[in-house]
């Protein structure tokens, strides 16, 4: 496939840009509607969508002072991974929406700055493409789907791409109500499909005239009766350390170490329950809980340097990047990915050194005014 290069007035502007509001800007002016609507709609009134951003903002750092700043050292690594910096790209559907090169651009543009893409079940791109794309730097999210043998063979592909985890979405056995998509009638646009789990005649067949083509396909698709007690029918899928992102509570987090899980601390983007707590909340006590048995990551809201250290202190070993991307993929293809990565790695740096910090060994919850 030939790359599609930004052209010089996106690179310009991508250039100008100095923090990812800006580039967010920049994104949502080159988005349709449709596009719009499904990439900011959180569920029915918005209020945990909301909460994602303005927990982290009222969180106060304590800096120290007289530390030698002379050299910071923001690496870290997830699951054995080294990454430049505590940031990854989160799952997001149909990256389609956004560019053309879709999600080989965000898989291209994390591993070009050392970090890690995780790829959703719903891609506008096969497995094998992306996993080509990204060089051994990606995850892969997995819904489990009704159709067992079908999950089966998404994970095998996920293998055999080179994925380096396996990230279960346990918090979507029915999609919440975003309530835009409902009310414009979302439909993926017919040049875009979801080769892993659907045909593009397939989904031009999902009804669209009473509310969102992917509320009502995705309604049939995955498996509601799995509870903990399945967590061993995919073990035996996978060598792969398995991840189980969507987890809110401590009794959630001591049961998925019991199944020998890591954590990933998130609300959906706040896309599923409303009201339910931001992931930035619900992370102490879920780090309390962990006490260090497994990794632990968190998305949702995360948009500033000092965002990123604030979860860092409070136990997450990573965050990951939802809309944030998408807005980079929108303005500027694969470049766009990567300067909204590079503006939030140099505010990681710099919130470290301001910080009296000298690596993210140094990170804890002293750094906080809770």
């Amino acid at each position: 496939m030939t790359l599609t290069l930004p052209t010089e007035e996106q690179q310009q502007a991508l250039a100008r840009a100095v923090n990812l509001a800006e580039i967010e800007a920049l994104g949502r002016a080159r988005l349709d509607q449709n596009a719009l609507d499904y990439y900011v709609s959180g569920a029915n009134d918005g209020h945990t969508l909301r909460a994602n951003r303005e927990d982290f903002a009222r969180i106060r750092l304590r800096p120290r002072m007289l530390v030698d700043v002379s050299s910071i050292d923001t690496s870290t690594d997830v699951l054995g991974l080294p990454l430049d910096f505590p940031v990854g790209v989160a799952p997001s559907a149909f990256h389609g929406l956004a560019h053309p090169d879709a999600e080989r651009a965000t898989a291209r543009a994390a591993a070009s700055v050392g970090s890690v893409m995780t790829l959703s079940t719903f891609s506008n791109t096969p497995i094998a493409d992306v996993g080509a794309a990204a060089g051994g730097r990606f995850w892969f999210q997995l819904y489990l789907l009704a159709d067992r043998e079908l999950s089966r063979q998404i994970i095998a592909q996920a293998e055999a791409a080179g994925a380096r985890a396996l990230v279960f979405t346990v918090d979507a056995p029915y999609l919440g109500r975003r309530e835009a998509n409902e009310r414009r009638r979302f439909a993926l646009p017919p040049h875009l499909s979801a080769p892993n789990v659907a045909s593009r005649e397939t989904l031009a067949g999902v009804d669209t005239d009473t509310g969102s083509q992917l509320t009502h396909y995705f309604q049939h698709l995955v498996d509601k009766s799995f509870t903990w007690a399945d967590l061993g029918w995919l073990r035996q899928q996978t060598e792969l350390p398995i991840v189980l992102k969507g987890i809110l509570t401590a009794e959630d987090a001591e049961l998925a170490v019991q199944h020998g899980c890591h954590i990933w601390v998130s609300n959906h983007g706040g896309r599923q329950l409303d009201t339910a707590v931001s992931a930035l909340a619900a992370l102490p006590e879920i780090a309390d809980a962990v006490a260090g048995r497994a990794e632990i990551y968190l998305d949702g809201g995360v948009s500033r340097g000092t965002d990123v250290l604030k979860a860092i202190a409070l136990g997450a070993r990573a965050v990951f990047l939802g809309r944030p991307a998408l807005w980079g993929l929108a303005a500027g293809g694969e470049a766009g990915v990567r300067r909204v990565l590079e503006l939030l790695r140099d505010e990681v740096r710099l919130a470290l050194a301001l910080s009296g910090r000298q690596n993210l060994a140094q990170v804890g919850r002293d750094l906080l005014k809770l």
